[in-house]
């Protein structure tokens, strides 16, 4: 991977994500936010989060059709939809233990 910049998501078509760990490994929050990056998801914040046993995908506010892009850049999880609308995100990645991510972007 040649450096970490991505480009600046498409403003029309922007879903806008937040990423949280939901395991004990280190730095899995920042790979998935690389993952979706690349696939020019706007990736606005990464923290550690629930501890889950598989990936989940949570629709916040929108419709699932964000939600379905998040699971496709992944290659994985599962969808649900719980709108919150004190979020300002469309969509959280709460990223399980079977979450890896491709090898070339791990930190």
């Amino acid at each position: 991977m040649a450096g970490h910049a991505f480009a600046i998501p498409d403003t029309r078509n922007r879903v806008v994500v937040e990423v949280l760990n939901g395991t004990d490994v280190n730095g899995l929050a920042r790979v998935g936010a690389r993952v979706l990056r690349s696939a020019g998801l706007d990736v606005v914040f990464l923290a550690s989060g629930p501890k889950v046993d598989s990936t989940t995908v949570i629709v916040r506010r929108g419709n699932r059709e964000a939600g379905e892009t998040v699971l496709r850049a992944l290659g994985q999880g599962r969808l649900k939809v719980q709108t919150d609308s004190t979020r300002h995100v469309d969509v959280t990645v709460i990223l399980g233990p079977d979450f890896s991510g491709p090898a070339e972007i791990h930190p």
